[in-house]
């Protein structure tokens, strides 16, 4: 688990290239808002979350019943939850949210 990086990671990586190469200045990891949004766009209200597939629960329902512990159904069930939160909480401030999942920028596992 110590291995595991929550900033920085590869598809995280990728999208910063991308958006570099495109020309657009942007904040990573902006603290400024609710969620800290990995791709920020302040002055345009924009936020771009990069989300893993397993710890932000994509097609949890089909697949979180094979999980080992409950404590692995809680966690990601807890991470759904925030995430969803943190969405509303941007969307009510007038900010545009994007969520790209890991698959859409690696293919299917």
């Amino acid at each position: 688990m110590s291995l595991i990086r929550s900033k920085n990671t590869g598809i995280e990586r990728e999208v910063f290239r991308y958006i570099r190469r495109a020309g657009i200045k942007f904040q990573r990891h902006y603290a400024q808002v609710s969620g800290r949004p990995d791709v920020a766009l302040p002055s345009k209200k924009r936020a771009v979350f990069i989300d893993a597939d397993f710890w932000h629960g994509w097609r949890f329902a089909q697949w979180g019943g094979r999980l080992p512990s409950d404590f692995w159904k809680e966690k990601i069930s807890s991470n759904i939850r925030r995430d969803k939160r943190n969405f509303a909480l941007l969307r009510r401030k007038g900010w545009k949210v994007l969520r790209i999942w890991g698959h859409q920028l690696t293919g299917p596992r």
